[in-house]
């Protein structure tokens, strides 16, 4: 039996201009807000071999001015506004946004379609920018406790290929060996407005904003798009295993990465992953929350999450369903792994509790729903869906969706990960009293 859950109605409208930009149009006049966003088909698992950490260092070129705008001139715009900006790199896409009023929106149409035609990629700039990245990792890697642990450490224990297995922060040797043709090929090759989708979301006029963004966008050249690789891989049959030691760490920690079903062609049983997440460690109530921090004191904090950055909905496969504990030094990594397989092999032989399932559905969803609740959380959110699935109309559709998972797929998937070959990495505390 299978509860109703309540699913918003987001307006939406979907166009693509000549030049290959697809738009997504949200309109919501609740709050004179506009957000705008522009998500880019390439992350990290795109860059080339040789050039660790090139997504996200052009996503920091991208802010270094523009045909029309100066350096350092599109912050002072948008916070002259009233506004926030920022990016993100991630696997699979690169993202920019805006948050403005709604009466700056056209200034936000402008700056996103200006640097969509020509950024200032200079030997100045892209030096520059490659110190600051490489101060951005030092800062929050090399001189952080648990630094990049574990979207950097896990993958080269759970993947095998380059664009899966690679540090998407970078090599310092790598960075500094880009050069201006590195720059120039990526934006020629994954910045054409046809790998791209914009989206506004907010409060105007549909129609308004349809001629503001031809206006802006329109004229900007069509290039070639670059066919979407398959990054996919065989799911393990066998459990690999590795240890590093983490000088800064205070306390061993844990992550185990277990691969989940593709999204594209098994939605179903990828729902049934990421509310098995939230049955293993959201709330006191979770199994694993009970089990080992509560009941046996092995762990002192356990979580577990879809996708590198705990979003299951920005990437594409493979993806990761990791669980990561930080413990005492004497509980033993085998001793925690024990007892996840017996929390895991619980759920797959004797299902949920009652109420179990509606319970985790209702929190799941609401957690959906209060991201999407503010024209930013919406932009970014439709951009995604539609860059990597065609739909922008799957976040209406989530609620529903998730309604439709039942106890018995939950419960396979607690089996199915107990049937693959997990990935184990342990951080070995290095830090002193």
């Amino acid at each position: 039996m299978t509860s109703s859950l309540p699913s918003p109605a987001y307006p939406l409208e979907k166009s693509r201009l000549d030049n290959g930009l697809r738009v997504v149009l949200a309109p919501d006049s609740t709050a004179p807000v506009v957000a705008v966003a522009v998500h880019y088909d390439v992350g990290f698992r795109s860059e080339p071999e040789g050039r660790t950490g090139f997504a996200h260092l052009f996503e920091h070129m991208m802010f270094q001015g523009s045909e029309h705008v100066g350096k350092a001139e599109h912050p002072k715009y948008v916070q002259a506004a009233g506004g926030i900006f920022n990016g993100s790199t991630h696997p699979d896409h690169t993202d920019y946004y805006e948050l403005l009023p709604a009466g700056a929106l056209e200034l936000a149409l402008f700056l996103e379609a200006d640097r969509m035609r020509a950024p200032k990629i200079t030997r100045e700039n892209l030096d520059n920018q490659i110190a600051v990245v490489q101060e951005e990792i030092r800062v929050n890697v090399m001189n952080r406790p648990y630094g990049g642990f574990p979207w950097i450490s896990l993958p080269p224990v759970a993947f095998d290929t380059f664009p899966n297995a690679h540090n998407g922060y970078g090599d310092f040797s790598e960075l500094e060996a880009s050069s201006l043709d590195d720059a120039e090929d990526f934006f020629d090759k994954f910045y054409a407005p046809g790998n791209a989708v914009l989206t506004v979301a907010g409060d105007f006029a549909v129609a308004e904003v349809a001629k503001l963004v031809e206006r802006y966008f329109g004229d900007i050249a069509a290039r070639a798009v670059p066919e979407r690789r398959s990054f996919t891989e065989p799911v393990r049959a066998e459990e690999r295993r590795s240890q590093f030691v983490d000088k800064l760490a205070p306390r061993p920690a844990l992550a185990i990465g277990y691969r989940t079903p593709d999204p594209d062609t098994d939605l179903t049983a990828f729902l049934a992953h990421y509310l098995l997440t939230d049955v293993l460690t959201s709330g006191d109530a979770s199994r694993l929350e009970r089990r080992l921090v509560q009941h046996d004191r092995s762990v002192i904090g356990i979580s577990s999450y879809v996708g590198t950055f705990g979003d299951p909905f920005d990437q594409r496969d493979p993806l990761l369903l990791t669980i990561e504990a930080r413990h005492p030094a004497e509980s033993s990594a085998d001793t925690i792994l024990g007892a996840i397989d017996e929390e895991l092999d619980k759920i797959a032989t004797d299902g949920l509790d009652a109420g179990e399932l509606a319970r985790v559905r209702a929190r799941v969803a609401s957690g959906l729903l209060r991201e999407a609740d503010d024209a930013l959380g919406r932009a970014l959110a439709f951009g995604a869906f539609e860059l990597h699935r065609g739909r922008p109309e799957t976040l209406n559709e989530l609620p529903a969706l998730l309604s439709e998972v039942t106890a018995d797929a939950v419960a396979a998937a607690a089996a199915g990960l107990r049937a693959q070959g997990r990935s184990v990495l342990e951080l070995q505390a290095g830090a002193t009293a």
